[in-house]
């Protein structure tokens, strides 16, 4: 159904549109905080998650009244 749809030709052209809608300055600025944005997502998939907060069963507990 989609076959075919992003040939080089449509990519080409997908560029220069983007070109045309933020000119050449913010191009590198969109490129610098993708690139970031990438980087950052690998390396959380990449890290193991971190260990869950210790709770500290004293304050859950309730105060006994003598």
């Amino acid at each position: 159904m989609f076959e075919g749809m992003l040939s080089p030709s449509h990519l080409l052209l997908v560029l220069v549109v983007v070109m045309l809608f933020l000119g050449p300055k913010k191009l590198p600025e969109l490129g610098k905080s993708l690139g970031e944005a990438i980087r950052g997502f690998k390396d959380s998939v990449r890290s193991p998650p971190p260990p869950p907060p210790a709770q500290d069963l004293t304050e859950t507990q309730p105060k006994r009244s003598t």
